[in-house]
């Protein structure tokens, strides 16, 4: 199976659902290079736009009922 990611720091975000993989299990990722696509690094926020961008972020975890269980 090949599915597209994206690295963030030590992390790896998966682009596409995984249906078929069920949570917790170990994987073994066999990772390749997309040249094309690798950009110039960004450069750092404005003051002003770093409230906006922490605010997204923060959502990311709402509407994920499994964090309940996790922080009980």
């Amino acid at each position: 199976m090949k599915v597209k990611g994206i690295k963030c720091g030590q992390n790896i975000e998966i682009l596409e659902q995984l249906h078929n993989i069920p949570d917790g299990t170990e994987i073994i990722v066999d990772l390749e290079f997309i040249e094309n696509l690798i950009t110039e690094p960004k450069q750092p926020l404005k003051e002003v736009e770093r409230p906006a961008k922490l605010n997204q972020l923060f959502g990311a975890w709402k509407n994920q009922p499994e964090l309940t269980e996790i922080f009980k």
